[in-house]
């Protein structure tokens, strides 16, 4: 399978030499096309600054990041900001929708920030709003929708542009369960379906069950990973438990 992202030797610190602290250690992995990655680990443990080193590149203080062949770390500033625009979909906790915007032109704000021909926004929009079931509400406000409906447009957006890759911060941390569950059927389904890349942070076992694979992460190094490979959901999400103990708490400890 073709490999998309890559990081090598990733490091992330701050303050100076008489008061260093590092966030990030020496860490190195891939991720292949169309693999729905999830990283885990206590409060502190580095996996916020992991993401915030890929979805921002020019944070990292060591190593390299390379999408898809591109290593990103020697884009100049302006280079930076085009790539990342165009190969990189953002999925946050709190939605960041704009309220004054229609659940449709919310989504259709991804491509136009992209210059995507003006006659072809209606039809993407619509196209990827019947992907994530929300075609019926696209004509509707973000404070009319539910949580689960907000989050999934937020999805929408991140997908319109079929980004190389999907970062996704705690998505389900501010849905009920219901609407968690719906929304990580969701996207495990258009990575299984439409091969879309997925790196997703959560503190929460159940919504890791849904990945292929999880990266642990403690004191800024990684403790170990583990593949769902045949397992079950069920039988894979009581390995995550077991790793979570390993780590040293159970899942309410996990942040």
């Amino acid at each position: 399978m073709k490999e998309i992202l890559r990081l090598e030797h990733i490091q992330k610190y701050y303050g100076n030499q008489g008061n260093l602290t590092k966030a990030i250690q020496d860490i190195s992995f891939s991720v292949c096309a169309g693999e729905f990655l999830s990283i885990m680990g206590a409060s502190g443990s580095g996996k916020t600054t992991l993401l915030n080193c890929i979805s921002t590149i020019d944070t990292v203080s060591a190593g390299h990041i390379s999408l898809d062949g591109t290593d990103v770390t020697e884009l100049q500033e302006r280079d930076l900001a085009r790539f990342r625009r165009e190969n990189l979909g953002f999925i946050f906790q709190d939605f960041n929708l704009l309220d004054t915007l229609t659940i449709s032109e919310n989504i259709a704000l991804a491509l136009t920030i992209n210059n995507v021909p003006a006659e072809q926004i209606p039809g993407k929009v619509t196209e990827t709003a019947g992907t994530l079931n929300i075609a019926d509400i696209l004509d509707k406000y973000p404070y009319q929708v539910s949580g689960g409906q907000k989050q999934r447009c937020a999805c929408a957006r991140a997908l319109v542009n079929r980004p190389k890759l999907i970062l996704a911060d705690e998505p389900t941390g501010a849905l009920d369960s219901h609407s968690a569950q719906m929304l990580l059927a969701t996207l495990q389904r258009i990575s299984g379906q439409l091969g879309a890349t997925i790196l997703m942070v959560t503190h929460d076992a159940f919504s890791a069950s849904y990945a292929d694979r999880i990266l642990f992460l403690r004191d800024g190094v990684i403790f170990t990973e583990i593949r769902k490979g045949q397992d079950s959901r069920k039988a894979f999400f009581e390995k995550i438990l077991g790793v979570l103990t390993m780590l040293g708490g159970g899942q309410s400890d996990v942040r």
